[in-house]
């Protein structure tokens, strides 16, 4: 319990801060998981489309100190490469046995 009244506000505050930011990583991790299973799925337009989306929210929680913004171009670039797997797997012919 809080024993001045300006405590007691930080306290309230702390806990609206804490609710906002666990619902933005909430979000982010539910794009990476669809983003992933597009992956795994080798579906390259939805993984596309989910990229954009999964980057220009890691962008904005960086923004606002949800996370670090190293940690956000760290999954960016990690998340890149796994879409360039997809997209040149996609790309490259099948061969014929």
């Amino acid at each position: 319990m809080a024993n001045t009244r300006s405590a007691a506000k930080q306290a309230r505050s702390s806990l609206r801060k804490q609710a906002n930011n666990k619902s933005i990583k909430s979000r982010l991790h539910t794009l990476e998981k669809k983003f992933l299973a597009a992956v795994t799925d080798k579906k390259t337009d939805d993984a596309n489309a989910l990229y954009r989306l999964l980057s220009s929210a890691l962008d904005k929680a960086a923004k606002t100190q949800v996370i670090h913004r190293n940690n956000a171009s760290r999954k960016k670039s990690r998340l890149s490469a796994r879409l360039k797997t997809v997209a040149s797997k996609a790309a490259a012919p099948a061969k014929k046995a």
